[in-house]
C-alpha cells in the first residue's frame, strides 16, 4: 500500500496495516543484513565492516585513516580495531607520511586486493550510497523515523555497534588524569 498519498493523519482504520508494513520492513532490513553478513562471512572469514574496508580500499588506496573513516561515517578511534584485524591477516599494510608522521595511509596488499575480486557486495555499502543519493528533506524524514524507532526501544544512550560485528561506533575516551 502506498501510504505517501495521505497527508496527514492516518485513518484510525489503517493504522493496523501501516504498523504491519513497518514491521515487515524491520524484518526485511534484519534478513538482509543477516544473509550478508553470513554470506560475507563464510566466503571470506571477514566481518561486513571488514569487507566494507577492504572495498573502499580498492578503488581509493592508499588512503588515510581519517579520510576512510569519514566514507565510513565511523569514528577514527574504531577504525583502529578494524584495521588492526586486518593488517594482522595479511590484507592491508599502514605506512606513516613522510611529511607529516602523525598521518597514516593504508593500502590493500595483493592479498587483499585478491580477496576483494569474489567477494559478495556489503550492505552497509549499499545502505551509504542509497542514503547519500537522498535529498536533505528524504534524508531527515528517515532520520525523524529512525529515532522515533529508537525511543521507542528505548535504546537511545546504546553505544552503536557496527552492523553484525562487535565493533563499537564511538570516540576513544580520554583518561581522566588524577590530579
Amino acid at each position: 500500500m502506498d501510504f505517501k498519498k495521505f497527508l496527514g493523519e492516518i485513518p484510525m482504520k489503517l493504522k493496523p496495516v501501516v504498523v504491519a508494513g513497518i514491521i515487515d520492513d524491520i524484518r526485511r532490513i534484519f534478513q538482509v543484513l543477516t544473509e550478508q553478513s553470513r554470506k560475507i562471512e563464510h566466503e571470506t572469514s571477514l566481518t561486513g565492516p571488514q569487507l566494507w574496508v577492504v572495498k573502499i580500499l580498492k578503488d581509493t588506496s592508499p588512503m588515510k585513516v581519517s579520510d576512510l573513516a569519514r566514507r565510513m561515517y565511523l569514528h577514527p578511534a574504531t577504525m583502529v580495531g578494524l584495521l588492526d584485524r586486518l593488517e594482522a591477516k595479511g590484507l592491508l599494510k599502514r605506512t606513516r607520511s613522510d611529511k607529516d608522521r602523525r598521518v597514516v595511509f593504508i593500502d590493500l596488499t595483493d592479498q587483499g586486493r585478491e580477496l576483494e575480486i569474489n567477494s559478495p557486495e556489503v550492505v552497509q555499502n549499499l545502505l551509504v550510497s542509497g542514503l547519500e543519493k537522498l535529498t536533505v528533506k528524504e534524508l531527515t524524514t528517515i532520520s525523524g523515523g529512525m529515532e522515533q524507532v529508537v525511543n521507542i526501544l528505548g535504546v537511545k544512550d546504546v553505544p552503536p555497534q557496527l552492523i553484525m560485528s562487535s565493533e563499537i561506533n564511538a570516540p576513544k575516551r580520554r583518561k581522566k588524569s588524577s590530579t
